[in-house]
């Protein structure tokens, strides 16, 4: 058996682990040893459905070191005046020559692709080749980082919820590209990004709205694109987040919060005439929720429970199909909520959403740059709260609350305002640029004004919406 020493092993290569890596050994001597089991860095990315792009602008997604993309601002095509997002293959190389020129380049990582890690065995930790077999023990002198613990779920990778006859065409979006005959027809199952993403394409390239059925058990709520935006654009950026803070401050409950959201088009619903029930952070521009409105056929009878050669079996009814016609499941969760757990423990790092779970890359960097700059654990807890990240209305409240005390927590402390104000994954960087601009002026000082008022008036609507099921 192989043995290592290491100062941190680093459990997963995806999105977290690669941020993590790259922020610690910028801002500190550390020796890293990298496992994961895919033979590439990137994560789920490795294995997402050829048509998929980011959500949000590559500008601030990645690692900190290095640019994802031009930082340009797209001229045509339906990303027209928003900033560039890297299509699915693109983050998977940028992801390759960060570990080959950033991490390995660097002398202080190692990495071990196609692995399994074994956990930890008297204080020493192991993991597997996957082609070989052999074993390498690991002695830890510092902490082991889990980068899986939030894992994303996608359809290539997961089991369907609900029962399929053998007759039935079920596909993942990954094979719907690959169809060699015609379909009678499509279903989309699910409601989230994934099946938002799937119908477009399915749009885009030429199947009519009226051939296309969405099964939906809760609408979505979604993000305006054109306020996620960063540098040139980040005005809109500091508005919306204003405004969002000015709604926690004065909301009287839940639902109250919710409408005044709606209200500044902070969220807007995917279907405005029906109430949504769920937030998974979806992104979208008002084109594509134009586009996506023109499919009219939508299912909102329950969950799929079971896919029948002439019927679907969904929690409040049946509708019925036939063997020719395709069902796209897009039922993976995508964003993983496990429940949460202090992100630093005497001998491991767990890491986890900070922010919104969109900005998973910023949430892990700043967790490697709080590890590397502070010496005790409690503190760096306290600076670097869990979120719970989308779900329901409860999530939403607790989610925005944790966002708010760990921007006042930071704004104590100087060089964690410095380090996040150059940091390129975070979605503010630049904004002392547009001081002068009345836009940042305004939100500035609606931020200053509500921002103690929100986190008081979140804790009592946190209260009020821990038996939410909405």
């Amino acid at each position: 058996m192989e043995a290592l020493e290491t100062d941190y092993l680093v459990v997963g290569a995806g999105a977290s682990g690669m941020a993590f890596t790259d922020t610690l050994i910028d801002e500190s001597d550390a020796d890293v040893v990298m496992v994961d089991r895919r033979a590439n860095p990137g994560g789920h990315w490795n294995d997402a459905y050829p048509f998929v792009r980011l959500h949000q602008p590559s500008a601030i997604y990645g690692v900190d070191s290095r640019r994802l993309g031009n930082d340009e601002i797209d001229e045509v095509g339906p990303n027209a005046g928003f900033y560039e997002r890297a299509t699915g293959a693109e983050v998977c190389g940028y992801y390759r020559r960060v570990l080959d020129e950033e991490l390995l380049g660097s002398g202080q990582v190692r990495f071990f692709g196609t692995s399994n890690y074994i956990d930890s065995n008297g204080g020493r930790h192991r993991f597997e080749s996957r082609l070989t077999g052999e074993t390498t023990e690991v002695e830890v002198r510092r902490r082991v980082v889990d980068a899986t613990y939030v894992e994303s779920s996608i359809p290539a990778t997961h089991t369907p919820p609900f029962d399929v006859d053998p007759d039935v065409r079920l596909v993942t979006p990954n094979e719907l590209v690959d169809l060699t005959d015609p379909a009678d027809g499509f279903t989309v199952i699910g409601a989230g990004k994934t099946s938002m993403d799937t119908c477009s394409w399915l749009l885009n390239n030429g199947v009519p709205p009226a051939e296309i059925r969405w099964v939906r058990p809760r609408d979505p709520w979604t993000t305006s694109r054109r306020k996620y935006q960063p540098l040139e654009h980040v005005p809109l950026f500091m508005e919306m987040w204003s405004l969002w803070t000015k709604a926690a401050a004065e909301a009287e409950d839940v639902p109250d919060l919710f409408r005044r959201l709606e209200a500044n088009e902070v969220l807007v619903p995917l279907d405005p005439e029906v109430e949504p029930e769920t937030y998974r952070g979806a992104i979208l521009s008002q084109d594509e929720r134009d586009d996506l409105r023109r499919i009219r056929n939508v299912i909102r009878h329950g969950y799929v429970q079971r896919l029948e050669a002439d019927r679907i079996v969904l929690d409040d009814g049946t509708v019925p199909t036939n063997p020719q016609h395709v069902h796209v499941d897009c039922t993976a969760h995508g964003v993983d909520t496990p429940p949460t757990r202090p992100i630093f423990a005497p001998d491991r790092i767990t890491i986890q959403y900070i922010h919104a779970p969109g900005v998973i890359p910023f949430s892990a960097a700043i967790t490697a740059y709080v590890e590397a700059n502070r010496d005790d654990d409690a503190e760096k807890n306290r600076l670097c709260p869990p979120n719970p990240g989308f779900g329901n209305a409860e999530k939403l409240v607790r989610q925005t609350l944790v966002i708010q005390r760990s921007l006042v927590a930071w704004q104590e402390e100087p060089d964690i305002e410095d380090w996040r104000r150059g940091c390129r994954l975070n979605i503010t960087r630049g904004m002392n640029e547009h001081l002068e601009d009345p836009r940042v002026q305004d939100a500035l000082e609606r931020i200053a004004e509500y921002q103690e008022s929100s986190i008081t008036n979140l804790e009592r609507l946190r209260e009020l919406a821990e038996p939410s099921t909405a």
